[in-house]
């Protein structure tokens, strides 16, 4: 029996680093309690040592007769010889240890612990001429040295550590919680900037306590008064095309139906022609401008719906002026895709067309391609035969009103917005666009996301 290998999940730890890395590296707040928990490290820190060092310069002197005396009184109590009774109450009222050491007592408070010669030599070493700091000579030859008990502070529970973390740990949450509170309105002005940069300008960015604002306040405030002029000047924009379309298109088509009303002799064919041909120009140009201005906008509302690429592609070859040839192949089963059906039949035709335009009589008829790729992206080519275009003026192929220099003559190259307008409906799509020179010819490649 054959077994699968399962994948490995990553593991907790692993997420939890790349979790914190990202919250220090992107969080306002997380990098603003690190800040705090810092300076109050550094600020305990300095503290401690420099009252340690403070206190250490010169305490020494000021000490030493005090503890002399106190020193020469324990040892007074203690007798002559050395009561051991009298030292044990001493250990056990005080944190203190004794050693008595001579010809006729030798005890000690407590024998597991280490001589403490070490604390009670100086830097140079015991001097000639005092005797050792605590240590004391009876007058028949004892010796009663006088430590501290440090055993005595390691049996009591050590809570102080413990409990300066744990105050540590309570300021750090109240000094999270309080910059996540100050720092909410960021979350309000995000969330209305997205929803400025989505055309939803409905809502504006709460501002709290307005009649006291802060700077997080008055960049909110900032922002709508900002969002509300982008609406405005929107607003007019749509009504200026709307008023431009109208008050072009009625002249146009006038002109045009005048035109045609002229009487078809001999000697106005001519004319008659280049005026209507100069006219569907004009019209065409109207319309491509007040398209590429509505699609240019990041606001762009297309009329999606479930749309077969193969039938669109059929109508817009029936559809081109002449029946030219044209080679199709679509791939079967492509699934329907949420296209704006119209802006997708323009973008299919300015193709087509543009195609047609560049190849010559003798070469091959232009192709469209439609395939559907592994990720389930839909893939489109239309590619003609002609001499191409150089290398150097690709980038700026599809750019409003650009044209290379083969192209510059009203029968070979047109306004310049056809590629700019397949270029604005592949990306009002959410997908892709793309020129390459395919030798010979040129090849225009769209990229639809996958339905």
């Amino acid at each position: 029996m054959s077994r699968t290998a399962q994948p490995q999940a990553p593991s907790t730890e692993g997420r939890w680093h790349r979790r914190a890395r990202h919250a220090l590296a992107h969080s306002l707040r997380v990098r603003m309690v690190a800040l705090f928990f810092v300076l109050a490290l550094a600020m305990a820190a300095t503290f401690v040592f420099g009252m340690q060092a403070a206190l250490s310069i010169g305490w020494r002197d000021a000490a030493r007769p005090l503890v002399t005396d106190y020193v020469d009184k324990l040892a007074a109590d203690l007798g002559s010889p050395p009561r051991v009774e009298a030292a044990q109450a001493l250990v056990a009222r005080l944190p203190l240890s004794v050693r008595i050491s001579g010809p006729q007592v030798n005890w000690r408070s407590h024998p597991k612990e280490p001589d403490y010669d070490a604390h009670w030599r100086t830097d140079e070493g015991w001097k000639q001429d005092e005797p050792r700091f605590f240590e004391r000579t009876t007058a028949d030859g004892h010796t009663i040295r006088f430590g501290l008990n440090v055993q005595a502070w390691h049996d009591r529970p050590r809570f102080i550590g413990w409990i300066t973390l744990g105050v540590l740990l309570v300021l750090i949450a109240l000094a999270y919680l309080k910059i996540r509170r100050m720092l909410r309105p960021l979350d309000d002005i995000r969330d209305g900037a997205q929803r400025f940069g989505r055309g939803d300008f409905a809502q504006a960015i709460p501002v709290r306590h307005f009649h006291r604002q802060d700077e997080l306040g008055q960049l909110a405030t900032t922002i709508n008064t900002m969002g509300a002029d982008i609406h405005q000047m929107l607003e007019a924009k749509r009504a200026l095309l709307l008023a431009i379309s109208h008050e072009l298109r009625s002249p146009l088509t006038r002109a045009r139906l005048n035109t045609e009303l002229l009487p078809e002799t001999p000697e106005l064919q001519a004319s008659r022609e280049a005026l209507l041909r100069d006219l569907g120009v004009m019209r065409d140009l109207v319309t491509d401008l007040l398209e590429s201005e509505r699609l240019a906008s990041p606001h762009v509302a297309l009329q999606r719906e479930p749309t077969a690429l193969a039938s669109v592609v059929s109508e817009v070859v029936a559809g081109l002026d002449g029946n030219p040839l044209v080679h199709t192949q679509v791939d079967a089963h492509i699934p329907l895709l949420a296209l704006d059906r119209t802006r997708m039949r323009l973008l299919l035709r300015n193709l087509l067309e543009n195609a047609l335009r560049h190849t010559p009589t003798d070469a091959p008829v232009p192709e469209v391609h439609v395939h559907l790729q592994t990720d389930g992206s839909v893939h489109i080519t239309v590619r003609d035969h002609g001499p191409g275009v150089p290398e150097d003026q690709l980038p700026q192929l599809a750019q409003p009103f650009y044209r290379p220099d083969a192209a510059r003559t009203r029968e070979g190259g047109g306004v310049g917005l056809g590629l700019y307008l397949c270029k604005l409906v592949a990306t009002a799509h959410g997908g892709t666009f793309a020129v390459r020179n395919a030798s010979p010819g040129l090849e225009v490649s769209v990229t639809l996301p996958a339905a």
